[in-house]
């Protein structure tokens, strides 16, 4: 099968579009000829744009039926409106429906990778593993460990959530395409001793840790007046900083959190739309990664209102506008959310148009002038952006039903 078009390729940080074609063959794409449109390709043509699979680096799946419950700041909105609704979860049925249909509004954008919070309840989030693997979608998923601080529904023993969450990790390691992931929820729903055990996890079974780190103030505060110390530094004392872990947010972080983050190699998963949304505040990209600190980009969803990725990557354009700082171009913007993302998130067989890699691609037909006229085009296509212009989605080189 070969497509053809505008392709969407990564160099030094950034996209770039060149025409040509993908040749795939199974579920790999095994040829890249750049220069000119393929007439005879199965899919795309001149106006089209062949894209990797966007990947979200942070989402939360039993929260897609709570996008836009609004007017109150994060802690208050845990308790009013997220626990709540993650309570259902106690039903393996609701929950699997859920996640199915979690996935297919994701691939409907284009989304073919996430890396993903469930609840409290281990069979439900065994059920949405084995649904995400079912659909072929790069994923990683975990329970959401509380052992303290949130409704009786949803806290456990630390020493169950441990045992639930290496269960887990058995049956979905680390290195697979769906794979099972160490999340403590925050550090004000873990007491010492499930922090201490979710680290030890960690470097024991290799899995990507993530968890939310400085969203708030008052939560910033919160976990001052109980730990004694800031929110990176209660992390770095249990053991939670690595190259293989995943921070939700960090907005509100001193100079030493700064670098702590960077010295252990941590990832931090800027989330615009959701900051902007619970009024957290903005989280200072251009600070952090100025202090080599990794910056992934997510939806956050259900804090989060933009399912797409692409519209995602605009409101960070935007976060950094608000603080007057230079914001990324359009082509870095594109990178991050393809293999800037994949590649943060373990995953370098995906989020790139390259021979060997996985045939997770996106076709795109825009229907603004992105073509003409003196701005970039990319830049066009990312402001002007739209879900209905996606035409196909491949993923491991199968078409996506629905398209």
């Amino acid at each position: 099968m070969r497509i053809t078009g505008q392709l969407l390729l990564a160099r030094d940080g950034r996209c770039e579009l060149a025409p040509g074609w993908i040749r795939i063959a199974g579920q790999h794409i095994t040829e890249v000829q750049l220069g000119e449109i393929c007439r005879e390709a199965d899919w795309g043509n001149a106006k089209s744009v062949g894209t990797p699979g966007v990947s979200d680096a942070h989402v939360h799946l039993p929260q897609f039926d709570s996008i836009g419950a609004h007017g109150q700041p994060l802690l208050d909105w845990l308790q009013s409106v997220i626990f709540p609704a993650e309570t259902l979860w106690s039903s393996v049925d609701y929950a699997a429906d859920m996640t199915d249909r979690a996935i297919s509004d994701l691939l409907r954008a284009g989304t073919t990778g996430f890396a993903a919070y469930s609840t409290a309840h281990a069979e439900s989030t065994r059920i949405a593993l084995e649904i995400a693997s079912h659909r072929c979608v790069h994923a990683l998923i975990c329970l959401a460990l509380m052992d303290c601080g949130a409704p009786a529904q949803l806290i456990r023993p630390a020493r169950q959530l441990i045992q639930e969450t290496e269960d887990l990790i058995d049956q979905y390691p680390a290195g697979g395409r769906v794979a099972a992931a160490i999340t403590p929820r925050f550090a004000l729903s873990c007491s010492d001793k499930l922090l201490t055990e979710c680290g030890a996890l960690a470097r024991q079974s290799g899995a990507l840790l993530q968890t939310h780190l400085s969203e708030n103030l008052a939560e910033c505060q919160a976990v001052r007046e109980r730990f004694g110390k800031d929110y990176v530094s209660v992390y770095n004392q249990f053991g939670l900083l690595s190259s293989k872990s995943i921070f939700g947010h960090g907005i509100h972080l001193s100079q030493s959190e700064v670098q702590q983050l960077s010295d252990s190699r941590s990832t931090v998963a800027h989330c615009p739309t959701a900051n902007s949304f619970l009024r957290s505040g903005t989280m200072r990209r251009n600070h952090l990664q100025e202090n080599c600190v990794r910056v992934a980009l997510g939806s956050d969803i259900g804090a989060g209102y933009e399912i797409s990725m692409v519209r995602v990557a605009r409101s960070m354009l935007e976060a950094a506008a608000t603080l007057c700082e230079d914001f990324p171009t359009a082509a870095e913007a594109f990178y991050a959310i393809t293999q800037g993302n994949a590649d943060l998130l373990g995953w370098h067989d995906t989020g790139r148009i390259h021979p060997g890699a996985m045939a997770d691609l996106v076709l795109v037909e825009p229907k603004c002038p992105w073509r003409s006229g003196g701005a970039d085009p990319l830049s066009r296509v990312l402001f002007s952006w739209d879900d209905r212009w996606i035409r196909n989605v491949w993923l491991r080189g199968n078409a996506v039903d629905g398209f």
